[in-house]
């Protein structure tokens, strides 16, 4: 297979958006990439760049073939209604337009080589992204192919004029003075265009030099202290960054996670990190260090002073932490709470101060108060909005969804820091964000009479190197003139800065610019509303107004086309007979948009609960859930390998459900296990199969087929059938909002002398089959009356036998558990259902070999 990788990084520094496209072709097909554009166009913040391709190829017969370029959305999301600088915080997208997924390339006789000169008609993908206070633009490319065509353009419109504009040398000095610089006082042209002899590593090599980031960083002009004013299509923004001020004393408070988790390089990299921050604080600072596993230990039992010689101690005490134990962050938050309330109420602190704890942890809770939304109202009633938390994730077992909504109610902001060789230099960066308070108690005031829909304009506090943005929509038609008015507290001064503005001033130079954005305005206002409504979701009292809030979410996420956890990017292809969703990060806020066909897709609701679903699973066990009577029964067949068993066949529908068994390695106890190894779905009405087995899943539509693999994460829609596929977990079938199907993986240790992997299939009876459906599980659309009495003890007390009359049968059945391996793959989760023995005789109808087919895709015969 020839394979062409493309990354392409969007990258905010330190964390990074990736997009990732892949081509692929069979070996005897000759497709490669042509050429390669990039066009960045930033306007006062609201950045767009498009991605162009173009495809030669060269192919034996006259076949088509389809080119896929699967798209990963962002992995960073804002949570905090201040903008912060671009080299200290996460920050979100927003996509506005299609991408073309799907690109059918014409095949030539004769291994003829074309040139498609079509470029930005075979993928036209349009992101918008928002830009920050020292605005730092990475376009980082790794193509491992030489070009004929290599191209990356950045255009900045900036109304308030451009300070600078840098391109570091990051690319090395094989491309030095290849970029070229254009700039004005309020816009500028930044080009990267090396020839295919400059991409090569040397005159004779085939393999290329462009490795790396591409960067921009630039600035703009602040003349005015109260912030520059820019108003545009019935919108104003905001932007607030005063310089040349006092920093602020501060009263910090260290909260660090030593639980058994942290051993290794975590905890190294965390003593690290503290070692340098703790030499950054300055001579007004009060600070201590506590550290937490199943007990609480501090430093000091009060703040001190950042004197050398206190530092010096306390960088002594984090040297000697070992790392052990549980998890008891409730006590330890409570501890530092009630640190700086004494401090407090003993007059200890600077009225002018600013107080924060900083709390750093890899995992849940595990000692004490275990439930989070206690802990968090325990935290909220302790700081009583005196305070602000800052909470850092290291890794991925933290709950970062509870570290995201302890941050906000209380004033702060939280981070994912991974747990790797980059964890200090992450942390540090992190408290470089708040190291440095200017201003506290910030307000912004504006004629109410004049302007509505304002985001979040009261502010804790104001940070030294970020940037706070406020938005609004403004009745110019009825304005000649909007002024602001900002009070703040500063160090040595009660501050009130104004600024006045023309509502007309951008008109004339918004309109003549061809690449400057119309839109940014209102772009950067839904962008701001979104978020601070996404905060307020977080810290909701109620599920009624988390629900409101929800649909407020969902309505501005659709009207501006805002990526959001409640909508998802689309992508479709130009006939419009297939759509894609992108690929999403676990957290699972996902969302996107697609532009003219964005939609809610209320059919990617989560599977319903454990009890509630029909499932087959381990050797292979059935267990059929009967929703009148609210029971689970359950049965097991003991079939051969190779077998392939009908488990949904609806011919009104024209859906069919079948898995082949596979047996295990060897007898056990002079019996051969057998799992399901591959099932076949059929949708005739669509024409459509879809074949899943332990390696691979792969979507038929007649001579036209698409393979994914259990490495991949990836979705795929055509003709209205979803297949979205989780890494190395499960598989999930959607068609429309009427049925779907979850097959779930199960590896095992490849060298393992019995077991072998398997599949499990989970499909919920809310599925609409028709009453015609049959098979061992289709038959129980139609549920059939279950009387359960006469209970008694069976051969062990924990597995009671009863009588179940069903279908004019009497059954003894034993009551038993069986496993539910969708929320933990490797143990499940127990289910207790009622067993019937010898093949679910006299449950299913007729033997379990009347349900064996000839084929994977075979509806079951006709009785």
């Amino acid at each position: 297979m020839l394979l062409v990788l493309l990354k392409y990084f969007l990258c905010l520094h330190p964390k990074f958006i990736e997009l990732f496209y892949q081509l692929q072709v069979e070996d005897d097909d000759k497709i490669g990439l042509y050429s390669y554009k990039v066009q960045s166009t930033i306007t006062s913040l609201v950045g767009r760049y498009q991605p162009c391709y173009s495809l030669s190829c060269a192919e034996k017969n006259r076949t088509q073939h389809f080119v896929f370029f699967p798209a990963s959305e962002p992995k960073a999301t804002l949570r905090q209604s201040q903008l912060m600088p671009s080299w200290k915080h996460e920050l979100d997208l927003c996509f506005h337009a299609l991408t073309l997924i799907r690109v059918p390339l014409v095949a030539i006789r004769g291994g003829r080589r074309i040139k498609n000169e079509h470029f930005c008609q075979i993928l036209p993908i349009l992101w918008t992204y928002i830009l920050s206070f020292h605005h730092s633009l990475w376009h980082c490319i790794i193509l491992n192919v030489l070009l004929s065509c290599l191209q990356v353009d950045v255009r900045i419109i900036e109304p308030q004029g451009i300070r600078y504009v840098h391109v570091p040398n990051s690319l090395g000095d094989h491309f030095n003075g290849i970029t070229t610089i254009s700039k004005g006082e309020k816009k500028a042209h930044i080009s990267f265009k090396p020839t295919m002899a400059q991409q090569r590593k040397c005159p004779t090599c085939s393999s290329t030099a462009v490795d790396g980031n591409f960067v921009v960083q630039y600035d703009v002009n602040r003349e005015s202290t109260g912030g520059e004013l820019e108003i545009f299509n019935g919108y104003f923004i905001h932007f607030f960054a005063p310089e040349n001020l006092d920093p602020l004393p501060k009263n910090i408070l260290f909260v660090i996670d030593v639980s058994g988790s942290m051993w290794g390089l975590k905890m190294k990299q965390t003593i690290e990190a503290m070692k340098a921050i703790l030499s950054e604080l300055r001579a007004a600072d009060q600070f201590s260090l506590i550290d937490f596993n199943h007990n609480v230990r501090c430093w000091r039992d009060n703040l001190v002073s950042a004197t050398p010689a206190q530092v010096e101690d306390a960088k002594k005490y984090i040297q000697t932490i070992h790392p052990n134990g549980g998890t008891n962050i409730n006590e330890a938050l409570l501890r530092a709470t009630f640190i700086l309330n004494e401090a407090q109420n003993l007059g200890m602190l600077d009225p002018n101060s600013v107080s924060m704890i900083v709390l750093v942890s890899d995992g849940d809770p595990t000692v004490g108060e275990l439930k989070l939304t206690t802990i968090q109202k325990n935290v909220k009633q302790s700081i009583k909005d005196e305070f602000s938390l800052f909470c850092l994730g290291i890794g991925f077992d933290v709950d970062y969804d509870f570290l995201q909504r302890i941050a906000t109610d209380n004033r702060g902001m939280a981070q994912r820091i991974f747990g790797n060789q980059e964890t200090s230099a992450q942390m540090k960066r992190f408290y470089n964000q708040v190291s440095t308070p200017l201003l506290k108690k910030i307000q912004f005031n504006y004629p109410q009479e004049s302007v509505s829909d304002v985001t979040q304009s009261s502010f804790h506090n104001y940070f030294g190197g970020s940037e706070i943005v406020v938005a609004g929509k403004v009745d110019t038609a009825n304005l000649q003139h909007l002024e602001s008015v900002v009070t703040a507290t500063a160090a040595n001064a009660e501050l009130v800065m104004e600024t006045l503005r023309d509502v007309e001033e951008l008109d004339g130079f918004m309109k003549k610019d061809k690449y400057a954005d119309p839109e940014f305005t209102r772009k950067l206002w839904a962008y701001l509303t979104v978020n601070q409504m996404l905060a307020e979701r977080n810290t909701a009292p109620t599920a009624a107004l988390k629900r409101n809030i929800t649909k407020s979410i969902l309505q501005m996420s659709l009207d501006h086309h805002i990526v959001t956890p409640f909508t998802s990017m689309l992508i479709e292809n130009p006939e419009k007979d297939e759509i894609m969703l992108a690929d999403q990060p676990k957290d699972p806020r996902r969302g996107c948009c697609s532009g003219q066909c964005l939609r809610p897709l209320h059919y990617l609701s989560p599977p319903v609960s454990a009890v509630s679903i029909n499932r087959v699973d381990n050797d292979p066990h059935f267990i059929i859930y009967l929703p009148k009577s609210q029971r689970n029964i359950c049965f097991n067949i003991n079939s051969d390998p190779g077998h392939i068993l009908n488990l949904v066949s609806d011919p009104s529908t024209g859906v069919v459900v079948n898995g082949q068994l596979i047996g295990a390695k060897k007898e056990e106890n002079k019996k051969l296990n057998t799992y399901f190894g591959k099932f076949g779905f059929y949708f005739k009405n669509k024409g459509l199969k879809v074949e899943i087995d332990t390696e691979t899943i792969t979507l038929k539509d007649g001579s036209y087929s698409i393979m994914l693999t259990w490495s991949d994460t990836g979705h795929i829609i055509r003709k209205q059938l979803l297949i979205s596929v989780k890494k190395e977990s499960n598989v999930t079938i959607r068609v429309g909002e009427e049925m779907s199907f979850m097959v779930l993986l199960h590896r095992v240790w490849k060298n393992h002398p019995v077991n072998v992997d398997f599949l499990g299939i989970y499909i919920p009876p809310e599925n609409q089959f028709s009453p015609e459906a049959r098979g061992l599980i289709g038959q129980f659309t139609s549920e059939p009356e279950v009387y359960i009495h006469n209970q008694r003890p069976g051969q062990t007390p924990e597995k009671p036998q009863a009588t179940m009359e069903v279908k004019g049968n009497k059954l003894t059945v034993t009551r038993g558990l069986q496993k539910d391996y969708r929320t933990n793959r490797v143990f499940g989760t127990d289910v207790q259902c009622w067993f019937v023995h010898n093949s679910g005789k006299g449950f299913i109808d007729g033997h379990y070999k009347d349900y064996l087919v000839p084929h994977l895709y075979s509806f079951l015969k006709e009785p």
